[in-house]
C-alpha cells in the first residue's frame, strides 16, 4: 500500500491525523487537523471522504468520534504505529524539549561528520528553523547523539534535515 500517491495537501492531512493519532490514542477531530494545517474543516471533511476510500482513514461516530488512520496510512507514511513511544530530548540554545522520534534516517554515511540525518518526529517541532543547530538524543536503544544544523525542515515540520557536525553512540558524560 507504500505506492499511493497522494497530493501534498492529502499527505499533510494523513501526517497530522497520524501525529495527533499516536499522541493521543483517540479519534481526533476534522477541526483540530483543519487547525494544524491551515485549511478550512469543509476542506478537511472533503479530503477525509477521499482517504476513506483509499482506505486510509476511518471515521468514528458520535461525540467522542473523528477520525482514525488505518494501518495503510502508517505504511503510506512509512512509520509505525508504535505502541512504545520513546522520548527523546533535543536541544537548541541551550534549552532542552523532549519530543518523541520515530526514526532517524541516514541516507549518506560515508564519514560521521560529512553527511546528512533525516529525523522524523512524531508531532510537529515548529520551535526549531532552518539554521539553527541542534543536538537530538540520546537515543533509547543504541544511546545515539547527533549534533549538527539544521538544513531543510518538512512542510508539516515533523521531519527535519540535518547537516551532521558530530553523532556519538553510545553518548558517554565525561
Amino acid at each position: 500500500m507504500g505506492s499511493v500517491d497522494l497530493s501534498n495537501s492529502q499527505r499533510q492531512i494523513v501526517t497530522v491525523l497520524v501525529n495527533e493519532y499516536q499522541a493521543s490514542g483517540d479519534p481526533v477531530k476534522g477541526s483540530i487537523i483543519a487547525d494544524v494545517v491551515d485549511q478550512r474543516a469543509s476542506t478537511v471533511r472533503n479530503t477525509m471522504q477521499g482517504l476513506k476510500a483509499l482506505n486510509l482513514v476511518e471515521g468514528v461516530p458520535g461525540p467522542t468520534g473523528g477520525y482514525r488512520p488505518t494501518d495503510a496510512a502508517f505504511d503510506v507514511l512509512q512509520r509505525e504505529d508504535l505502541d512504545e513511544r520513546a522520548s527523546v530530548t533535543l536541544a537548541q540554545d541551550f534549552e532542552r524539549v523532549d519530543v518523541t522520534v520515530d526514526r532517524i534516517r541516514f541516507p549518506n554515511v560515508f564519514h560521521p561528520t560529512e553527511c546528512t540525518a533525516h529525523v522524523h518526529f512524531q508531532g510537529s517541532v515548529d520551535q526549531v528553523s532552518v539554521g539553527d543547530p541542534i543536538v537530538v538524543g540520546p537515543t533509547p536503544r543504541s544511546h545515539l547523539a547527533v549534533a549538527g544544523e539544521v538544513a531543510a525542515i518538512s512542510d508539516t515540520a515533523d521531519e527535519i534535515v540535518l547537516d551532521v557536525v558530530s553523532m556519538e553512540a553510545p553518548l558517554t558524560e565525561e
